[in-house]
């Protein structure tokens, strides 16, 4: 198909060469009849001088043929022109260049009949006897002797003329192949000029079809292609902005699904995927590219879930459900499938399914309540000991000393583990709540851990345990050393109740590549069971119930530790074996 451009310009010299073609043609045909008016005339003229100065005579034919012949052939050698001399019936009585014996009757000729009545007759043809182009010219005259109306006739070739056209027409042609030259490269100049800007504007149209909204028509002109070229700047920019805009929506819309808790799945009123956010992808354990555009049968492996959102859809109202996936893990969701309406109509546009994974949620109610219980435990023990040696001692048994003493020891000892468990229990609140805030300082981490060794000294001693310590020297960390030493206290405290006599206690400090200050407490000691190690820092846990509480323990003391770990931003991990020992192993920052 045809440019535009090429299209207009051949338009344009199309109508420059019809124009041309049409104006040679009608100046070659006023030329010629131009021409042939003027001979007309100019034989008119010469035909009435003929008339005015003939000499007339009357006889028969013969006669007037062999008296007027040599007259007309004396006019042919002055003028150059074929003279015939007709009677009014038609009769050739002489002619110039031909017999007028042999001629056959003129009577029909158009210039004859057209002289006769008209005053003057005009005809072009071939003529039959010369076998050329003649221009003939016929006037009546009057033989004044016999008073007959005769007709002269004169004819001139018209061969020159046709010359004359002939070369008019070469010159005509030559000057149209050179305007038509001419005509194409103007034209192709102004359809270049035309559709340039055109070409520019339609360059621009196509980068902001594909997307490129910074595309600009470089406007050179006022006229209606400039106004055009204005028009799609403005178009241009007036999509960069509501693009920009779009793309900010889009992009605070991609942060906040992604940032969500929850999980979040969207789905058009045909139950077609159309928003899936990572949350959801985790918890569902499938991939949004396998999803989005996708109808929500294909999670075959939710089925439950799956009818939750055939109710939703048929239902059209919002549905609230606990259910528990076991794909890719066991856990409790929570699910609120919620309709959503085109606008202010009551078409359903599709639904909008939240995801909120309540395990969490489920097992820290769970462990209040247990906490809650374990606490009612422990402190229902040493009141019923204090109550029960109280009861015996009011009832009588107060008389006798022996007796009262050691009832007066146990409660003393109860009421000592009662205070220890409700501060253990709310030094652990107030740890969890951090109103306890760390009081940091540089501590010299090998004089620290000596002196907390010393503090456990007499209780090591009692028992032959031998504590050894390796440390680096001068090695400096920040933290709050009285939260520290409550730590390493309980740690070592635990180390020492748990190994037998004569048993031994390793402390070892080192600094990790990740520039962290790890610190090992490895006893001999009974150890723990495999199936207890990942529960031993919950609240009130106790290996060996019965051991532990004759030791004093309260069961916060790993829970405490845990928090404070935490707090300064470290971590604590433990490994035992039955009969070999238990190593406690921290790592905590040098630097907060």
């Amino acid at each position: 198909m045809l440019s535009f451009r090429a299209r207009l310009t051949t338009i344009i010299i199309s109508m420059v060469a019809l124009s041309v073609i049409a104006s040679g043609l009608l100046m070659l045909k006023t030329f010629k009849e131009n021409h042939i008016n003027v001979l007309e005339d100019t034989l008119e003229r010469e035909m009435r001088l003929i008339a005015a100065q003939m000499e007339w005579i009357s006889g028969s034919d013969e006669l007037l043929i062999d008296f007027y012949t040599p007259h007309v052939q004396q006019l042919k050698e002055l003028m150059e022109t074929r003279v015939t001399l007709i009677k009014g019936d038609g009769t050739v009585i002489a002619d110039s260049d031909y017999n007028p014996r042999d001629m056959d009757n003129h009577g029909h000729r158009e210039e004859i009949i057209g002289a006769i009545e008209n005053g003057i007759g005009k005809s072009t043809r071939s003529s039959d006897t010369l076998q050329q182009s003649m221009l003939y010219v016929a006037i009546p005259v009057t033989n004044t002797v016999s008073n007959e109306n005769y007709v002269l006739r004169l004819a001139i070739s018209l061969q020159e003329v046709e010359q004359s056209i002939s070369s008019l027409t070469v010159v005509l042609v030559a000057g149209l192949i050179i305007l038509f030259v001419v005509a194409a490269l103007i034209s192709y100049r102004i359809a270049l000029g035309l559709t340039r800007p055109l070409e520019k504007i339609t360059q621009v149209a196509k980068r902001i079809k594909n997307m490129d909204y910074r595309a600009r028509v470089d406007v050179q002109k006022n006229d209606e292609i400039g106004e055009l070229g204005h028009a799609i700047n403005a178009m241009a920019e007036s999509l960069q902005i509501q693009m920009t805009r779009i793309r900010q929506n889009e992009n605070h819309l991609q942060s906040v699904l992604s940032n969500m808790i929850n999980g979040i799945v969207m789905m058009d009123a045909s139950g077609s995927i159309l928003i899936m956010n990572e949350r959801a992808e985790q918890i569902l354990g499938i991939s949004a590219a396998k999803l989005i555009g996708r109808h929500y049968r294909e999670m075959k492996q939710q089925f439950e879930l799956s009818q939750l959102i055939i109710e939703g859809f048929e239902t059209k109202s919002h549905i609230h459900e606990e259910i528990t996936f076991y794909y890719p893990e066991e856990r409790l969701l929570e699910l609120n499938i919620v309709p959503i309406y085109q606008g202010s109509s009551s078409d359903l546009g599709g639904v909008l399914l939240v995801l909120q994974d309540v395990s969490a949620i489920r097992r820290l109610e769970r462990m209040r309540s247990e906490f809650v219980a374990n606490v009612s435990h422990e402190l229902k023990t040493p009141i019923a000991a204090v109550k029960g040696f109280a009861e015996t001692l009011l009832g009588g048994a107060v008389k006798d000393e022996e007796t009262t003493k050691a009832f007066l020891g146990i409660i003393y000892d109860e009421s000592e583990r009662l205070n220890r468990l409700i501060g253990d229990i709310l030094e652990l609140s107030k740890i969890e709540s951090r109103r306890a805030p760390l009081i940091l300082s540089p501590v010299d981490i090998k004089q620290f851990m000596t002196n907390t060794i010393a503090i456990l000294e007499v209780s090591a001693d009692q028992k032959q345990i031998e504590v050894n310590l390796t440390s680096p020297e001068e090695l400096y960390m920040e933290g709050d050393e009285d939260r520290l030493r409550q730590i390493f206290v309980n740690l070592l405290s635990n180390a020492i109740s748990y190994t037998p006599e004569g048993g031994k206690i390793f402390v070892n400090i080192s600094l990790t590549e990740q520039e962290k200050v790890q610190i090992t407490i490895k006893d001999t000691g009974i150890g723990i069971p495999e199936k207890d190690l990942p529960r031993i820092f919950e609240r009130f846990y106790r290996v060996d119930k019965a051991r532990s509480r004759g030791s004093g323990g309260t069961g916060l003391g790993l829970s405490i530790v845990k928090h404070l770990v935490e707090m300064h931003k470290g971590t604590i991990t433990v490994e035992s074996a039955v009969g070999e020992g238990t190593t406690f192993t921290l790592e905590l920052p040098l630097m907060h």
